[in-house]
C-alpha cells in the first residue's frame, strides 16, 4: 500500500471527527452519519501505453482541459506548471450544467512519481474533495485507477442532491475520460 491511499483515509477520519467535535459530541454522532455521508467513485482503465508514458500526460495540468467535457468549459486560471508537484494549487473554473461557474482551488497533497498523485479541493463546490490518481503497470499496458472521495454540502439536501445529479455528473466527466483516453492513447489489445 502506498503511503498517499492511507493519507485520504486519515484525512477522512480528521474531518469526521473535527465534524463530530465541533457539532457537540458523541451525541451527534448519528446525525453525522445520516446527513454526511463520504460518498465514493472508483474507476480504472487499462490502456496500452507505458506507464511513465502515462504519467507524463497526466502529471501536466494543462492536460486536464483535453480530457474535461467541453460543455464544462474547463479553464485554469492563471499559469500553472509543466508538471505537478507536492504544494502545487491549482486554480481553475468550471461550467457546472444546471449551475453555472464554479471555481476551484485544488491542492496536491502528495506525489509519488510515475506512480500516483492526490488533490484536495481546498475551495469548491464540495465540502470534502480527495482524488487519488494511480498508475500501475500491468500486462499489455498501464492500469490507472481514480479514487475519489467526496462530500456534498447541505446536510440531507446534499444527499438528495448526490442522488439525483452529483453523482451522474461525475460519472459522466469519468467516463468521458476514459473515451478521450482511448482516443489519445489506444484501446487495450
Amino acid at each position: 500500500m502506498r503511503g498517499g491511499e492511507c493519507l485520504g483515509v486519515s484525512y477522512i477520519l480528521f474531518y469526521l471527527q473535527n465534524s463530530i467535535s465541533s457539532r457537540g459530541g458523541c451525541e451527534e454522532y448519528q446525525s453525522l452519519i445520516v446527513y454526511q455521508t463520504v460518498h465514493h467513485l472508483h474507476q480504472t482503465q487499462t490502456l496500452p501505453v507505458a506507464r511513465k508514458d502515462l504519467w507524463q500526460f497526466i502529471s501536466v495540468p494543462q492536460n486536464l482541459n483535453r480530457i474535461t467535457p467541453p460543455d464544462m468549459a474547463f479553464e485554469i486560471i492563471g499559469e500553472s506548471p509543466e508538471k505537478t508537484y507536492a504544494g502545487l494549487l491549482l486554480e481553475y473554473r468550471v461550467k457546472v450544467p444546471l449551475l453555472g461557474w464554479s471555481t476551484w482551488l485544488t491542492e496536491i497533497k502528495y506525489v509519488e512519481e510515475g506512480f500516483s498523485f492526490m488533490d484536495e479541493q481546498r475551495v469548491g463546490p464540495y465540502k470534502l474533495w480527495l482524488h487519488t490518481h494511480k498508475l500501475e503497470a500491468v500486462e499489455g499496458g498501464t492500469q490507472m485507477t481514480d479514487d475519489i472521495r467526496y462530500l456534498v454540502p447541505l446536510g440531507p439536501l446534499g444527499l438528495l442532491a448526490n442522488i439525483l445529479f452529483v453523482r451522474r455528473t461525475l460519472q459522466r466527466v469519468f467516463d468521458y475520460r476514459k473515451v478521450k483516453l482511448e482516443e489519445i492513447f489506444g484501446k487495450p489489445g
